[in-house]
């Protein structure tokens, strides 16, 4: 009898807390904010484009005016389903945030001009949907995984008076020096025997042979993208409803190196220009080097870093205990005014 009283002071004491840390009740976060239909939070938001306007799909998860997180997806062209894992952590702390399918992806319109698909074009959306959800310098959170971070950089380094804080999840500050430790470091964990092969593969630009990716997955993808076994069902769900075509033309046709119109991309040394607090976010085991991930923490302004030891490229689903107590606190301390490096 002791002991369940004591468990349950202790659940009282941990609950009582986040409320004061949050400075939010049940109620209070999942309070009803539109007096329309309700739609689970899903808004589709018009954005504007040197091509004409298209629709891009956006949910909300929680109501927090203080704090509001928006996921930036990877690919380019992959979907919010790689963020789903997001929902079993943040709302728990309070925390509103925002799953989006970026122009091209599962949810949102699908255009087929291939001018859409640069980076300062995707810059200019994300700028429209911050604007039509009603995100500002004072609760504004920017979350980038892999070209989510690419995309995260170039917004901030545009328009970071806009954001309250920056989060650059798995993603290094140049696409030179990623494909460098993809061929230094990573092909040479391999087998020599596989890694030929996969060369030769990719020198034919035989992508749609169904050996490269059955060479890839269990020497690669299994080894730097997600480490568990097996993948989560949003992982799997995920890959199918990836856009090839805006991928391939962006990153290349695979995660080892960059082969697409990124292939040059490069803003190591613009890194100094973003003043407003920033996480770094990497894996010890992932497709990016995390010690050039470390570094990066050291050349912005305000920076922090956190390196999941037990991580890949989807360090939010293989190290969970690391990742999202780095993430939950990062934003805490900015929202409370005590971010230290």
């Amino acid at each position: 009898m002791k002991r369940i009283y004591a468990l349950s002071l202790l659940f009282s004491v941990i609950f009582f807390s986040c409320r004061q840390n949050t400075g939010l009740s049940l109620k209070d976060y999942h309070a009803i904010t539109d007096s329309g239909v309700q739609t689970g939070g899903v808004k589709m938001i018009s954005v504007e484009t040197p091509v004409g306007k298209f629709n891009v799909w956006t949910k909300r998860f929680g109501n927090n005016p203080k704090i509001k997180v928006l996921l930036l997806h990877g690919g380019p062209g992959g979907t919010h389903e790689f963020f789903e894992s997001f929902e079993s952590f943040l709302p728990q702390e309070g925390i509103e945030f925002y799953e989006y399918d970026q122009l091209g992806s599962y949810f949102s319109d699908k255009p087929k001009d291939s001018s859409l698909w640069t980076a300062p074009r995707f810059v200019e959306e994300v700028e429209q949907v911050r604007k039509a959800l009603g995100l500002n310098k004072d609760n504004f959170y920017l979350l980038g995984h892999s070209w989510g971070g690419i995309l995260a950089m170039e917004y901030a380094l545009k328009y970071q008076d806009n954001l309250k804080g920056l989060i650059i999840s798995n993603m290094m500050s140049s696409c030179p020096q990623y494909g460098k430790y993809a061929q230094d470091v990573l092909s040479k964990q391999m087998d020599p025997k596989v890694l030929d092969t996969i060369r030769a593969i990719e020198a034919r630009g035989d992508f749609a042979n169904p050996k490269y990716m059955e060479l890839l997955l269990p020497n690669f993808y299994n080894q730097h993208l997600c480490r568990l076994n097996p993948w989560p069902e949003a992982l799997n769900r995920a890959f199918p409803h990836l856009n090839s075509e805006i991928y391939t033309m962006m990153q290349g046709p695979s995660e080892f190196g960059v082969a697409g119109r990124l292939a040059n991309w490069d803003r190591s040394k613009d890194l100094p220009q973003i003043k407003v607090p920033t996480l770094t976010i990497g894996g010890a085991h992932d497709t990016m080097d995390p010690e050039h991930m470390k570094w990066m923490a050291t050349q912005v302004q305000n920076g922090r870093s956190l390196v999941c030891p037990n991580g890949s490229h989807c360090s939010m689903w293989d190290d969970q205990p690391h990742y999202f107590p780095g993430l939950i606190g990062f934003i805490k301390d900015v929202d409370a005014g005590n971010f230290k490096k």
